[in-house]
């Protein structure tokens, strides 16, 4: 069984079957200024690791509330400690 549905291609790939040169060496140098982007384009890279790490955070909170709760409390004490043990080294 085939399908007669086009496979979508990705931004920075170049779809086959393109004939004429010109329309091909467009193709690929779009594919390659796409390609160019994703990689340079940091803040764009950061906001989706983060977006990954939120939402992989929000499924382990949905899973197991309680063991998310004490990884809150224990991260807010260590953060706590290291400002307060700051301001004090600071103060003397």
């Amino acid at each position: 069984m085939s399908s007669d549905a086009p496979v979508p291609v990705p931004r920075t790939g170049v779809p086959l079957g393109i004939d004429d040169p010109v329309e091909k060496a467009r193709a690929e140098l779009k594919a390659a200024l796409a390609a160019i982007e994703d990689k340079a384009n940091v803040p764009r890279r950061f906001s989706r690791a983060v977006d990954e790490k939120v939402a992989r955070a929000r499924a382990f909170s949905r899973r197991n509330p309680s063991a998310a709760t004490a990884v809150v409390v224990t991260t807010a004490v260590a953060v706590g400690a290291a400002v307060w043990g700051f301001v004090r080294l600071y103060t003397r």
